[in-house]
């Protein structure tokens, strides 16, 4: 675990006492973690393209090849 001090301004350190609060939380330091992970699922996941997703639709509805073995499909797909 990393322990890092932190300066925060009054309005700061009332928006963390107000998040340790509604969320039931034990300490600041939770409510900091709380907002990490907030953030990191908001901003920093990364978000699919509406065209692909709809590729992606309808690539799985698609029916696919049947083939017994590896050695079938390489005949099918002329390898």
């Amino acid at each position: 675990m990393v322990q890092a001090v932190i300066n925060l301004n009054e309005r700061e350190a009332r928006v963390l006492n107000i998040v340790k609060g509604k969320f039931g939380l034990k300490n600041k330091s939770e409510a900091i973690n709380l907002i990490i992970d907030e953030y990191e699922q908001e901003f920093l996941e990364l978000k699919l393209k509406p065209e692909f997703v709809k590729r992606l639709e309808k690539l799985e509805k698609q029916k696919g090849i049947p083939f017994k073995n590896i050695a079938e499909l390489r005949k099918i797909i002329g390898e």
